[in-house]
């Protein structure tokens, strides 16, 4: 079964093309205009093992918002399409990535029920030209989209770049760990009720 998706995206204030491989090798071709996002969603690919190709185009002339938050929204409907009914999924994933000073935990349940705790208070408000308080749209667009359970802490850590880098490659390991196939359960979902 290939767990693969495209998406195409198109409003008046972007357009996003975007495809992914869940079971590739971290290979990621990014081109959303904004560079630092394109950083953070290399982290997610190569650490998820995930196949991510993205070029969007936004009205980066008023600012990175709808670009980012958009791209989070594409990413998490093409997660939800390519996993499909779960079956035979581990469903819960969970990573504790250091860098230097930093360290963040993010733990992910594919509930279908989208909920977002997020607890990153960054050491500054902008990272270059970039401003933080985006990261936290981008991932509220993924998880509304993915109808995922998300929890991002970071625990520590002074440089805003190292809390940055170190959320988005727990992200990618903790989704690794959630969408692996556990062999006892094959064909059947991961779900007292029956269905996720």
């Amino acid at each position: 079964m290939q767990r693969t998706a495209q998406i195409e995206r198109n409003t008046l204030e972007t357009q996003i093309s975007l495809s992914l491989n869940l079971d590739g090798s971290g290979d990621a071709r990014l081109d959303t205009g904004v560079p630092f996002l394109d950083h953070m969603l290399d982290q997610v690919a190569r650490h998820g093992l995930i196949d991510l190709s993205i070029k969007a185009k936004g009205d980066l002339h008023i600012d990175a918002h709808h670009t980012v938050e958009d791209v989070g929204i594409s990413l998490g409907q093409a997660i939800a399409k390519a996993v499909g009914d779960k079956k035979g999924i581990n469903r819960y994933g969970h990573a504790y990535v250091p860098l230097d000073e930093a360290l963040s935990r993010v733990v992910i349940d594919f509930s279908g029920r989208p909920g977002l705790v997020y607890e990153l208070a960054f050491s500054r408000a902008r990272i270059g030209d970039f401003d933080v308080d985006l990261f936290q749209e981008f991932f509220q667009g993924l998880v509304n989209h993915a109808g995922l359970t998300l929890q991002i802490d970071n625990l520590r850590g002074s440089n805003a770049h190292h809390q940055a880098e170190t959320v988005f490659k727990a992200f990618g390991r903790a989704l690794r760990m959630a969408l692996q196939p556990d062999p006892r359960m094959v064909e059947q979902i991961p779900s007292t009720k029956g269905s996720l």
